[in-house]
């Protein structure tokens, strides 16, 4: 899964870019009652014209993930995915990452399974299981949810993405790796989120937005594996640092392409 954000300048000009990286490897149902067993096999980050770095500590990272209804574990955690493994975060260089790319490595994991969860049949609410034509097209079970997106000491509790009217359609047939699939398209609606950070003590960063994001997943008839999602993401965004009077705006677009490669 590669995913690459630029950010834009007002002036519509493009500017600072990064790239996230992400080799992931999947052993489905472990076991019935515990879930997939997924491993990170190589995590790189790369910005601008800068060399590729490493992430070390998520070389063979292994975690389980399990469907359930509100997709959180018994801490909160979206898709039990843990936030203490990108607490303090450092590269190959040894070097911490910046917040926000802290934040993104992490995010890196959460976009990968909510592409795939969109291709999967849902536990309550309307799913890819009701779309039985070419042309079908139904709000998805998880629309108009709010999952946090806190993260660590410096990401506080009361962030939230909200997105909007999710929907599920299926738009065809085709191929992709040789095998035939269904073609889905998934739209977020008008989606927004509030980020409240705190990126060393005393110092507090608000930051509030919109966003819209979408995309198509190939879906392996047979398999029911997915060959390749991709997703496209405009952010709009008012950022506040310390109550001062100053706000800084951005805008960032966001282009993730996940590849079944086996």
């Amino acid at each position: 899964m590669q995913s690459r954000l630029v950010q834009l300048g007002l002036d519509g000009s493009r500017k600072d870019s990064t790239i996230y990286t992400l080799h992931i490897k999947c052993n489905p149902g472990k076991t019935k009652e515990v879930g997939d067993e997924f491993t990170c096999t190589r995590f790189t980050v790369r910005s601008n014209n800068d060399p590729e770095v490493l992430i070390p500590a998520l070389t063979n990272w292994t975690y389980v993930y399990k469907k359930n209804g509100d997709e959180k574990d018994e801490k909160g955690q979206v898709f039990g995915i843990d936030h203490a493994k990108f607490e303090g975060i450092k590269d190959s260089s040894g070097k911490a990452l910046p917040v926000e790319k802290m934040y993104h490595v992490y995010n890196a994991f959460i976009d990968f399974h909510a592409l795939l969860l969109f291709a999967e049949p849902t536990v309550a609410g309307k799913g890819v299981q009701d779309l039985k034509r070419v042309g079908d097209k139904i709000v998805h079970a998880t629309a108009f949810s709010e999952p946090p997106v806190n993260l660590g000491k410096q990401i506080k509790e009361g962030s939230v993405f909200k997105n909007g009217e999710i929907t599920l359609e299926l738009k065809g047939i085709g191929m992709m790796n040789k095998k035939s699939c269904a073609i889905l398209g998934y739209d977020s609606g008008a989606s927004s989120f509030l980020m409240l950070m705190e990126p060393m003590p005393s110092m507090r960063i608000d930051t509030k937005g919109s966003s819209h994001y979408w995309g198509d997943i190939y879906k392996d008839l047979i398999s029911g594996w997915i060959q390749k999602a991709d997703l496209k993401e405009i952010v709009v965004s008012e950022t506040m640092i310390g109550g001062q009077a100053n706000k800084v705006h951005a805008v960032i677009e966001r282009n993730i392409e996940i590849r079944n490669t086996n």
